[in-house]
Parts: C-alpha cells; sequence; structure tokens
C-alpha cells in the first residue's frame, strides 16, 4: 500500500493523506480523553449532590432529632435517601425506598463520606452513587444514606460520544481536504515553472521561468533554473555562432576546390587521374550541400530564414518530383496522387521539404514511393510514403533530430547527411505547418506534413 501511495499519489494527495492521517490519531486520542475526563467529571457533580442531600438531612438531624416513617419530598423533587440506627435498621427512608434495607453496608462514624456504585434492590436496576454521612446523637452515630442515579451522566456521554463520532470523519475529511487545496496552492508556483520549462525549446532558449515573489525554497529552485537556461543559452549561441562562421568560412575555399577541381577535369588526364578528379569534384559537390544544410539550420535556430511569401501550387510541386524520382530511380515505381491544393509560402524551400522527403522515402524504398495530396480540415496534407523497412514506433520523434541515422542503410555510404528530416522539420514549422512520421499502409515509413492552405 506505502509503495502504490508512493508511486502513484502526488505530492498534494500525500499531503493531505498524511495530514488526516495524524489528525484523525490526535482526534482519537483526544476523544477518547475527553469522554472519559467528561464521564469523571460528571460523577463528581452526581457525587457532590448526594452529598449536599445527605448533608441537608443531617442538619435536620441535628436540629429536630432523628425521624422517623417517610421522609418529606424537598422541594418536590423525588429523594432517594434513608436514615440508619446504630443498630443497622432503617428508621427513615424516601417514598421510592420504602420497605428496603439499607442501600450501603457503610457506617462511619467518623464523619467521613464515601461514594460507591450500588444497585439498590426495587430500583429497577438504575446505577446510584451514594454518599454515607454519619451523625452523632445521644442515642448513637445514625448513619444518612443519600443516592443519586447515574441515568442522566450515562445519557449525556453517550449524546457526546456520538457528537464526536458524527464529527470525527468531517473533521478529518475537512482537514484532509483544506491540505490538499493549500498544498496545491503552495505547489502551484513549481506547476507554473514545470509549464514554462516544458515550452523552452532549442529555439526560445531566451525565455526565463517566473520567480515567486516569496524568497523560498520555491523561488531559490526558480533562480537556479533560469540561472542554468542562462547558461545553456550561451553554449548553444556560441555552438550556433560556431556553425554558421564555420559553414561561411567553408563557402569560399570549396567554391576554389570545385572551380579548380572543374579546370583539373577539362583538361586531358590519363583515365584513372580523370576518375579520381571526377571523385574529388562529387565529394567536394557532396560537402558543399553539407554546408548549405548545416547554414540553413544555423539560420532556423537564430530564427534568421528569410522566406517568400507567395501562392504555390503544390501539386506542381509534387508532378515535378515525380518526374524526378523516375529519372533517377528507374527501378522505383513512383504513385502520384495529384490533388489541386495552393498554399502561402517559399517556393524553394516547400520544394526542398518535398524533395528531402522524396528522396529518403527512394532510399529505403524496396520497390515503391507514394506521394499523395490531399486536404483536410483547412489545411493542405502531404503524405510521402515507400514501402521499405519502416520506422519504429519509438524512433519516430527521434528521426527528425539532427545526424541522427536509425540503422546501417542510413549510413554516410548513401550519400545521406542524416539532415535532411531536421531540415525538413524546421521549414514545415517555418511555413506554420507540422511533420510527423507514421506507419504506411504498405508496411514502411510514411511522412505527413500538414500546411494552411492559401485563403
Amino acid at each position: 500500500m506505502r509503495a502504490w501511495v508512493r508511486q502513484r499519489a502526488g505530492a498534494r494527495v500525500r499531503a493531505a493523506l498524511a495530514a488526516a492521517l495524524v489528525v484523525a490519531v490526535v482526534l482519537g486520542v483526544g476523544a477518547v480523553g475527553f469522554v472519559f475526563l467528561y464521564h469523571r467529571q460528571l460523577v463528581r457533580t452526581v457525587d457532590g449532590a448526594a452529598t449536599q442531600r445527605a448533608q441537608a438531612v443531617a442538619r435536620e438531624i441535628d436540629k429536630t432529632g432523628v425521624p422517623t416513617g417517610v421522609l418529606p419530598t424537598e422541594r418536590g423533587e423525588p429523594m432517594a435517601v434513608q436514615v440508619v440506627d446504630p443498630a443497622g435498621d432503617v428508621v427513615a427512608w424516601s417514598a421510592s425506598l420504602a420497605g428496603l434495607p439499607p442501600i450501603s453496608p457503610d457506617r462511619p462514624g467518623d464523619g467521613r463520606i464515601r461514594h460507591e456504585d450500588r444497585h439498590p434492590a426495587g430500583a429497577g436496576g438504575v446505577e446510584y452513587r451514594i454518599a454515607a454521612l454519619g451523625v452523632d446523637t445521644p442515642q448513637g452515630t445514625y448513619t444518612v444514606l443519600a443516592a443519586e442515579s447515574l441515568d442522566p451522566i450515562d445519557d449525556s456521554v453517550e449524546d457526546a460520544a456520538a457528537l464526536l463520532v458524527i464529527g470525527y470523519p468531517v473533521l478529518v475529511l475537512l482537514v484532509a481536504g483544506a491540505t490538499y487545496v493549500f498544498v496545491g496552492r503552495a505547489l502551484a508556483p513549481v506547476e507554473a515553472i514545470r509549464r514554462k520549462v516544458s515550452g523552452i525549446t532549442a529555439s526560445r532558449l531566451g525565455e526565463r521561468v517566473p520567480v515567486p515573489e516569496a524568497r523560498d525554497e520555491i523561488a531559490r529552485l526558480a533562480e537556479t533554473m533560469n540561472t542554468m537556461l542562462d547558461r545553456v543559452e550561451t553554449q548553444v549561441d556560441a555552438q550556433h555562432r560556431f556553425v554558421a562562421d564555420a559553414g561561411h568560412e567553408l563557402r569560399s575555399p570549396l567554391a576554389t576546390l570545385r572551380s579548380g577541381l572543374e579546370i583539373l577535369g577539362s583538361r586531358p588526364l590519363p583515365d584513372r587521374d580523370r576518375d579520381m578528379v571526377a571523385m574529388l569534384h562529387a565529394e567536394s559537390l557532396r560537402l558543399g550541400g553539407l554546408v548549405d544544410e548545416l547554414l540553413l539550420l544555423a539560420r532556423a535556430d537564430e530564427h534568421e530564414l528569410r522566406l517568400a511569401d507567395t501562392d504555390v501550387d503544390l501539386d506542381d510541386l509534387a508532378a515535378a518530383e515525380r518526374d524526378r524520382l523516375t529519372a533517377q530511380h528507374p527501378e522505383l515505381a513512383v504513385d502520384v496522387v495529384l490533388t489541386p491544393l495552393r498554399v502561402r509560402g517559399d517556393p524553394g524551400a516547400l520544394t526542398r521539404v518535398l524533395r528531402n522527403l522524396a528522396d529518403n522515402a527512394a532510399a529505403h524504398a524496396a520497390s515503391r514511393v507514394r506521394i499523395a495530396l490531399s486536404a483536410a480540415g483547412g489545411r493542405a496534407v502531404v503524405e510521402v510514403g515507400d514501402d521499405g523497412p519502416g520506422i519504429p514506433e519509438a524512433e519516430r520523434d527521434r528521426v527528425f533530430d539532427r545526424f541522427v541515422r536509425l540503422d546501417a542503410s542510413r549510413g554516410r555510404t548513401t550519400g545521406g547527411s542524416g539532415l535532411g528530416l531536421a531540415i525538413v522539420r524546421e521549414l514545415v514549422a517555418a511555413h506554420g505547418g507540422t511533420v510527423r512520421a507514421e506507419a504506411a499502409p504498405s508496411g514502411g515509413a510514411l511522412f505527413r506534413v500538414e500546411l494552411p492552405l492559401a485563403d
């Protein structure tokens, strides 16, 4: 049970349960103690009443002598009093005890008053508290026995216990509920910090978590989080600057290298040297493409992507990609479902999105690539799928990270840099759209892009 509470219940629930448990124990002990002391105090009150009644009869004996027969009722109140002579015989009694033997064996000769629980015969089994008071007379020491019923005490104690039993769970529940609410309010700044941190991404590192006004542990936590975000932002900015600077610095020597290789390839060379020059030229082109991709991602990280805002017909772009794939991969069947769709955006960037997805599908397809356009909910939907091995469900988000290759087939030998899908995500996001990886009906991978339709 304890392990379940730790795993399933949050801090608010655990605090409420702990407070309820403590209050339940304290209230339980306090209720038992209260009932015990309350009963004891009521018994003392009854003892006092019995003593006062015995003393009143004793004073009458001192004034008028020992009475005999039925004692008169005092102020119309019923009495349970006996006067016992030195021989132990009842010489006077109240009407309720007529004909009964002494209700107590006590014969105090020293004038002390004693209290005992008794059930006088004929009293209906009612429990009494009896005061025995000795009175010295010329004929000897008489004993006055005065009894008071405990029934009112029992009723009062039962009423008090009933109130405690009714109020006990209500109070425990109130404490638990109040604790739950107050702990929730105390943790509200933590929840605000959590929500803020969950929304901070690599492109929003400039944001900071709110710092509560109270200078407590939560405020120190928020300040520590902001300090950590400062360090992360500084390091990420340094990385972005490095990538951007390195990309810019590499462009010039790469252009020089390509120009030199083109000039060298135009001259008469032995076949082996000509093949080497062609390979170096292809590698320089590949390296130039990688530099361009890095620069594009660096600009995206710095929110410096400059995109055109014009009408773009996605069906025209898809048709062009179909023709390109058919020419480059004659071994693959390229299926295209064209629906006239127009969006607002940059034609070059959207062409790059379709090209990266199409190249990715062609690289992993067994025999078929499918491109489909449709509209749903005021958005253009572009689906690019293949019949290859597919993408494991656990990796469908990670596949859009940079330099991610899920298996050997996604290696550098295929020409992929591991940046194509990352560029797709950045360009789609810059157009206000989303992209996600799913399972294709044919069993391969399916990439679904959604973009806002043009008005």
